[in-house]
């Protein structure tokens, strides 16, 4: 199979090269020519034979957008477009609707894995109709990890991504979760080496799990995290996680107080901290510490 593929960064070079090694054709486009295959998205859909698959791995919001109104000009009816990015789902119902006016196919495809995923697989979800996914079938197996399972098609437009968007809210909650622990444990006198009781929980336990084992492995190379400022910043997909909830009055206590707790790590001096002291000092003589 034949595939454009717009955006060669960490997640879309790796792609690229993933998707060779299966055996595909890939036709790469990236702002940086020295990343690129071809010096234009006029000139990738000139290289790729009808019907056209163009999968965009470029950043959410305006320069997604600015790619499918390009590429809506350029491809022929028949042709699909592929969002693998972190674009919201909201996005994609607007693509496949613009796209969709011309003949041309949309699938969103959520995509997980990271800068493991060139040898281990990416994660994939994706929505769209049968028959576009069927168009971009050859590349989801290409991807995906080996085995049974690592792909789904999740329903409708906008499914992948909304797939993909719980699925980082859960990570949130997941990670937030490990730094707590971590944290208490290096606080306490009697634990002496938190590392390896960290390590312990990677054979046997209920918490075992491939962000334990990434825990492990930044402990192994800054026991204490000592180079590392206590800085977390979030993509984006947290916070619609969060709105999504709301809009659909379901309950997520643990995802949401993540998220929070990213917002308070970007306070050297938390201000909402300053009240708190203040008010304790007021009503219990509590002592404050001067800035």
């Amino acid at each position: 199979m034949e595939l454009g593929l717009v955006g060669l960064g960490k997640m879309g070079g790796n792609m690229r090269e993933r998707i060779r090694r299966a055996g595909h054709t890939v036709i790469g486009y990236d702002r940086n020519p020295d990343l690129a295959d071809v010096h234009s998205l006029g000139a990738l859909v000139d290289k790729l034979k009808a019907p056209r698959v163009v999968w965009v791995m470029v950043p959410a919001g305006g320069p997604t957008q600015a790619t499918v109104d390009e590429l809506a000009d350029l491809l022929q009816p028949g042709d699909v477009v592929v969002d693998g990015g972190n674009s919201r789902w909201t996005d994609d119902e607007k693509h496949a609707v613009e796209l969709g006016i011309k003949g041309i196919g949309f699938v969103d495809c959520g995509v997980s894995g990271g800068v493991w995923g060139l040898d281990n697989g990416y994660a994939l979800m994706y929505g769209g109709s049968k028959e576009n996914v069927a168009k971009v079938q050859p590349i989801f197996d290409a991807l995906k990890p080996e085995g049974e399972f690592g792909s789904v098609h999740a329903g409708k437009v906008g499914a992948g991504h909304f797939a993909k968007m719980v699925h980082n809210g859960i990570e949130y909650a997941m990670m937030q979760a490990y730094a707590e622990g971590w944290e208490l444990l290096e606080k306490v006198d009697s634990v002496e080496n938190v590392r390896e009781v960290f390590r312990s929980w990677q054979e046997g336990t209920v918490i075992r799990s491939w962000l334990l084992d990434l825990a492990v492995n930044a402990l192994d190379d800054d026991e204490h995290l000592n180079k590392l400022r206590g800085f977390a910043a979030d993509s984006g997909e947290g916070r619609w996680t969060v709105e999504a909830a709301i809009d659909n009055s379901v309950p997520l206590p643990a995802i949401t107080a993540s998220l929070f707790a990213r917002f308070a790590s970007r306070q050297d001096d938390s201000p909402q901290m300053k009240m708190i002291a203040a008010l304790r000092n007021q009503f219990g003589g509590h002592a404050v510490e001067k800035s």
